[in-house]
């Protein structure tokens, strides 16, 4: 049996605002970057990406950026979903110092996964209070794609 979905259940693709340096912090560099608005689309859950989410970056010492982002999924119907994504990206130096120059690059070429939980209070789409999800994630200039596979 295999351990997630063969397909993504739903692809999130997010406009982001301008990467925030806050510098070095005794746990590593810190960057926010805001979410401005987004769309949702799959076989599973439709929507859009409300603004006021971002995600909390940390550049660790051996170049591996941690990534805990919350957002807001508001559904075709109108259901409010929070998400909850934590997860890791890491590749090449040069890879890595153009994504933080927020270039795009060839998603094949680094890593970026993150783990995926969601909650919410309507009955139609209640599955997802009970799943885990895995995101395979592509950076592109000013923007985030997350292909996303439920855990079975």
């Amino acid at each position: 049996m295999p351990l997630v979905s063969e397909q993504p259940i739903f692809t999130i693709h997010c406009a982001l605002a301008i990467i925030q340096k806050l510098g070095d912090t005794p746990y590593g560099e810190r960057r926010v970057i805001n979410i401005l608005r987004g769309t949702v689309d799959g076989p599973r859950l439709t929507g859009k990406v409300l603004p006021g989410g971002a995600d909390w970056q940390i550049v660790r010492s051996d170049g591996v950026v941690h990534l805990t982002a919350r957002y807001t999924i508001e559904t075709a119907a109108g259901a409010l979903v929070l998400v909850e994504a934590e997860g890791y990206r890491h590749g090449p130096p040069e890879v890595m110092a153009a994504l933080a120059r927020d270039e795009t690059v060839d998603p094949n070429r680094y890593y970026f996964r993150t783990f995926m939980r969601f909650e919410t209070a309507d009955p139609a789409v209640g599955w997802l209070n009970n799943i885990l999800a895995i995101g395979v994630g592509a950076r592109e200039n000013k923007a985030v794609r997350i292909a996303v596979h439920e855990v079975l």
